[in-house]
């Protein structure tokens, strides 16, 4: 992932995430805000329709008094004078305001007087009995006959006119006896349009089924009635409960609205369940345009945070991708390459630091050219100048070992020149053995080391190279074993050369190791590499290798401890040379395709924790290329 998207994506998503967070609380808000106001307007409809009913109330008591206080109304109530006492009630009835009906009832239950206002504003005397005394609120005065009791209060259906009324009913005294029950009822036809028009949402009275009896919505037919009807259970919880309960939403004629329900209580009287209703449709449609509206303006407000976080990361990405681009163009080698950043900030300062660096890296790495250069024409002189010495000194040297041979053999019969002739003549052996590494490391530092590649038993070289050293091992009281390779495979390789790697490495193990020491030649066959290959392995009981210079004893002139402490002789402990041996055996074994390490524990003359030197060569012929 680039770090481009790894800037944009988390900001993105972020950004995504807080708009659609407040899309849904911001809506959520206002659907909740307009849900509540909606509810407090119900709960104060409710309460101004209670109120209403109370204030009703007061209205039938005042009505109630003004009739029962007339002079001789008592007395014709409780003498069951009907005649009279419509003719004492009916004119200061009509003459009042805020009821509709009234029945007077003697104290033996009968139906004196009833009349109700029409529609017309006409009063309508009604004849026949309408079982008035027995109902709810009159039952109780009849059966106490109590002139203190409070008023009782119902709702009901006059039997007249098929009207739903709100009655109230009241004991009438004479002069302290009980004479009979007035009745003051208001129609809730009446009562409905100005309920309506005060608490300005529509009203639905309940009857004690749950049966919806009145409304101010639609036509108030008996279908709107139907749909509006609730439950005799709900209508118990209703009647119960102790505040108001909201409704659910419901339809009607296919508007929304929601309502509330309460009892309808008047003193201790819950004489019924109405509803306050108010239509829904503006909490939805106001909450869907404000979301609409609010999602408009969180996707405007995302989309530009997006193209600003956009442009930012690429004020930030672009810079770096400069730097990465740079930073791959020194790595392929090309130093002069540039950031070209010049901002200010701390992209600017790393960007202006690293050209720094390049530039500087640029001057040492020139420096570095200028004299690994020097130090390559350095080297081609330094081999220019052993292959013109080794040749030098081969003529004379071959002069002066072919003299002391002749002088050696006429000197016989005088033992003194001839030890001397002896002496010149090992001298310019060993002269000649220095000058032979010399134009051996020559060859392969020119790549000019020729092949002649055949079957070579190791055991056979081995037994060879032992028998040039049989002296030296037999006077320094060495042992040397080579018991262990007499089985190995042959190699294909080149004898001559090979006999020279084992001779190096035999001939250091001989002077590293201190007399009466030993040395262990041993072999295995490494069937399972590819291709196969021989393993030699040479340790010796030896002063040992400090590791740190392993990787140095295989270059040319390398020496292991002080070169002037060595001894003179080529095979006494610790003896010199010129440090040719094993880089020639480097040379020798990568040209036929193996591989030469030593190993060793550590360097110490008096522990003698000895060393190794491991030489694999490949053993099936390999397809010879020109060098």
């Amino acid at each position: 992932m680039s770090i481009r998207l790894k800037v944009i994506l988390p900001f993105l998503i972020l950004t995504v995430v807080v708009a659609m967070i407040g899309i849904y609380v911001v809506t959520r808000l206002v659907a909740n805000s307009l849900s509540d106001r909606l509810t407090n307007q119900l709960l104060e409809a409710g309460r101004v329709v209670s109120d209403s009913f109370i204030r009703q109330e007061s209205s039938h008591v005042e009505t109630a008094r003004s009739i029962v206080f007339l002079e001789g109304l008592p007395q014709a109530v409780s003498g069951e004078d009907g005649e009279k006492a419509f003719e004492l009630a009916a004119p200061v009835f009509v003459g009042l305001s805020g009821a509709d009906s009234l029945i007077l009832i003697s104290p033996r239950g009968t139906e004196l007087v009833h009349f109700y206002m029409d529609s017309e504003g006409k009063l309508q005397q009604v004849m026949q009995d309408t079982g008035a005394s027995r109902s709810q609120i009159v039952a109780p005065f009849l059966s106490n006959r109590n002139v203190d009791e409070e008023p009782h209060r119902a709702l009901g259906v006059n039997l007249a006119n098929d009207e739903v009324y709100y009655y109230t009913g009241l004991p009438i005294s004479n002069d302290g006896e009980f004479a009979g029950v007035v009745v003051i009822g208001t129609s809730i036809k009446s009562i409905l349009p100005y309920l309506k028009s005060i608490v300005l949402a529509d009203v639905i009275i309940y009857g004690g089924n749950g049966r919806a009896i009145a409304t101010t919505m639609g036509a108030g037919d008996e279908a709107t009635l139907g749909e509006l009807s609730i439950s005799e259970y709900e209508y118990q919880q209703v009647l119960s409960a102790k505040e108001f309960v909201v409704g659910k939403n419901f339809k009607l004629n296919a508007r929304d609205y929601r309502l509330l329900r309460g009892p309808l209580q008047v003193g201790n009287d819950r004489i019924g369940v109405f509803a306050v209703v108010l239509p829904s449709e503006f909490v939805l449609q106001q909450g869907a345009e404000s979301r609409g509206t609010y999602t408009q303006l969180f996707v405007a407000v995302m989309l530009i945070v997006v193209i600003i976080g956009f442009f930012i990361s690429r004020l930030i990405t672009s810079p770096l991708y400069s730097l990465v681009n740079t930073s791959q163009a020194i790595a392929s080698g090309n130093l002069e390459q540039r950031t070209g950043i010049r901002s200010r900030d701390e992209i600017g300062e790393l960007a202006v630091t690293f050209d720094d660096m390049t530039a500087k890296l640029q001057e040492r790495t020139e420096e570095l050219e200028q004299i690994n250069e020097r130090l390559r024409k350095m080297d081609r002189t330094k081999t220019n100048f052993i292959q013109i010495s080794a040749h030098e000194l081969r003529t004379p040297l071959t002069l002066i070992m072919g003299y002391s041979q002749m002088l050696e053999q006429d000197t016989r019969s005088n033992p003194e020149l001839q030890k001397l002739a002896q002496g010149i003549l090992e001298g310019s052996e060993r002269m000649t053995d220095i000058v032979d590494s010399m134009l051996d490391v020559s060859r392969i530092d020119s790549k000019a080391l020729v092949l002649r590649k055949v079957s070579v038993e190791m055991d056979m070289v081995i037994k060879k190279v032992r028998r040039g050293f049989n002296d030296a091992l037999s006077e320094r009281n060495i042992k040397l074993d080579t018991d262990e390779i007499s089985k190995l495979p042959p190699v294909y390789a080149d004898p001559e050369l090979i006999h020279k790697v084992f001779y190096h490495i035999i001939m250091n193990a001989i002077k590293f190791t201190p007399d009466g020491g030993s040395i262990k030649v041993a072999g295995r066959y490494l069937n399972g590499d590819v291709p196969p290959q021989v393993e030699v392995t040479v340790s010796d009981t030896g002063i040992g290798i400090d590791p740190a210079t392993i990787p140095f004893i295989f270059e040319k002139f390398g020496q292991t401890g002080e070169v002037l402490l060595h001894s003179s002789g080529k095979t006494k402990f610790k003896g010199g040379g010129p440090g040719l041996g094993l880089a020639i055996a480097r040379g020798i074994v990568n040209a036929h395709g193996g591989e030469i390490r030593a190993e060793s524990p550590g360097y110490n003359e008096h522990t003698f924790p000895g060393s190794k030197f491991i030489v694999t060569l490949p053993v099936e012929k390999q397809v010879e290329t020109e060098p």
